[in-house]
């Protein structure tokens, strides 16, 4: 029987107005320190946030969507933030914020195959 490893995921959000408090999930982040395991998957679909009154720009959005995903990747590319190790970088990507993207809160789960998990979250919460 496979060991089951114990890991983290927030989902991304795009909240075009902060102050409406509405939102659009729109990716996944997902960390596991036993696989070694940090990494991002988003979508975004624009007929969405056309529902909630978005007069942002989606090249924005995305820029903002990839950076996350640039992040999760780590090394001199990704900044400062780039450079710690995978526990501060997910930390620091999931901290709360008052942005257009956030994250939201951490959850736990268990998992064999991070990727396998990682697309399984994003077809449940995202697609």
């Amino acid at each position: 029987m496979q060991d089951k490893h114990l890991f983290e995921y927030a989902v991304i959000r795009v909240m075009p107005r902060v102050e409406r408090e509405e939102f659009i999930n729109v990716g996944i982040i997902m960390y596991c320190a036993k696989l070694k395991y940090l990494n991002a998957a988003f979508e975004v679909f624009p007929e969405r946030l056309v529902a909630l009154n978005c007069q942002l720009e989606l090249d924005t959005i995305e820029r903002n969507l990839d950076a996350i995903v640039t992040i999760c990747k780590g090394g001199k590319a990704a900044g400062p933030i780039g450079m710690l190790d995978l526990a501060g970088r997910f930390r620091w990507l999931t901290a709360t914020r008052s942005t257009v993207v956030q994250c939201s809160k951490v959850h736990p789960g268990f998992c064999v195959d991070a990727e396998e998990t990682l697309n399984k979250l994003m077809a449940e919460l995202v697609l």
